[in-house]
């Protein structure tokens, strides 16, 4: 009994000791897997990123181009019937910024002569390569004076120009151009001043109220309605009906009015257009005659042209008829025996 206690006592030992032993190798074996797993999960996970970097960079930019779309999408969206006011090309800075939806449009100056040249020019916020722009131009009543076509450029840019003249282009004011890509929606309108045609009135000729008088003249842009002598102010004052910005040419006659120094010689006459002191040209000089070129603005009425001596109402030729006259009545009533006054 004892021999075998003895023996199930050493196996006992043995089969303990061979657990622990059992149990150090799977701890020692699942240290190294761990390790093992540690050294391996780095390399794992690196070299996929390594190896794809174009595919990586790739699916960002594409993420951040449906992000970017998302959000446009979401403005538009939030606003489909906004208007927006276009920065026009650095070609031009003088015209007048437009108001549209879509597309812009305006000119190189805000005011015109005739004869000018008109450069209009715009720009949409998209490119329509089959579609033209087209131009409408209407004085200020309303009529059509230009219409025009032309294709947007890549850069999404139009541009035209015409000439401010010819027989539709007569009455000053407010001109107005309007722009269309399309469909109306996509439109934009804009203005300009234009001072009114050049059109000349003459040579003609006019009488001078209260004088045997009559002058010569050209007028750009108006009429000559009156010339009148104001001998107390040694002036001549004429009156006229304007269609625009001009110029009045006359001649003076220097027996009707004149200026001169106090030593004889020629003096600038003064010119004033409604009140106000004007510039003028003196273009010809002779022994009998001056000639004044004098610019005047729209709307202007009366133009005082003052020099030192005017014509009085009755002059030499009139004041000698009437001498006459007065002398030919005493003589025959001397004759006759006609009285004036009568005899008690």
């Amino acid at each position: 009994m004892s021999i075998c206690s003895n023996q199930f006592s050493k196996a006992l030992i043995y089969y303990q000791i061979e657990s622990q032993l059992l149990k150090i190798q799977a701890t020692g074996f699942l240290l190294i897997m761990i390790l093992l797993g540690v050294a391996v999960i780095p390399t794992l996970t690196v070299h996929p990123v390594l190896a794809d970097d174009n595919s990586t960079t790739n699916t960002a930019n594409n993420t951040s181009a449906v992000t970017s779309t998302a959000t446009v999408d979401a403005t538009t969206m939030s606003q489909p019937n906004s208007t927006q006011i276009l920065s026009p090309p650095p070609t031009g800075s003088g015209g007048i910024p437009s108001s549209g939806t879509g597309i812009s449009v305006t000119t190189d100056k805000s005011t015109y002569n005739d004869g000018d040249k008109v450069m209009i020019y715009g720009k949409s916020d998209a490119y329509l390569s089959d579609t033209p722009v087209t131009i409408i131009v209407r004085n200020p009543i309303g009529n059509v004076v230009k219409t025009d076509q032309m294709m947007l450029g890549t850069d999404q840019t139009f541009s035209t120009t015409l000439t401010a003249s010819g027989p539709l282009w007569q009455a000053a004011g407010t001109y107005t151009i309007y722009a269309q890509l399309g469909t109306p929606d996509r439109s934009a309108t804009t203005t300009f001043a234009f001072t009114g045609a050049q059109v000349t009135s003459g040579p003609s000729t006019i009488p001078v109220d209260g004088t045997n008088f009559s002058l010569q003249y050209t007028i750009t842009n108006g009429k000559v309605l009156d010339i009148k002598a104001d001998q107390p102010n040694t002036s001549l004052v004429v009156s006229i009906q304007t269609t625009g910005d001009g110029v009045l040419t006359i001649t003076l006659p220097r027996a009707l009015i004149d200026s001169k120094n106090s030593d004889g010689t020629d003096k600038p006459y003064v010119v004033a257009n409604d009140g106000q002191i004007a510039q003028f040209n003196e273009s010809g000089n002779t022994g009998t005659d001056r000639t004044l070129v004098i610019p005047f603005k729209n709307g202007t009425q009366q133009i005082v042209i003052t020099g030192t001596f005017v014509v009085p109402e009755f002059g030499p030729i009139a004041a000698l008829v009437l001498a006459i006259a007065i002398v030919s009545i005493i003589a025959v009533s001397q004759k006759t025996g006609l009285r004036f006054i009568p005899k008690y």
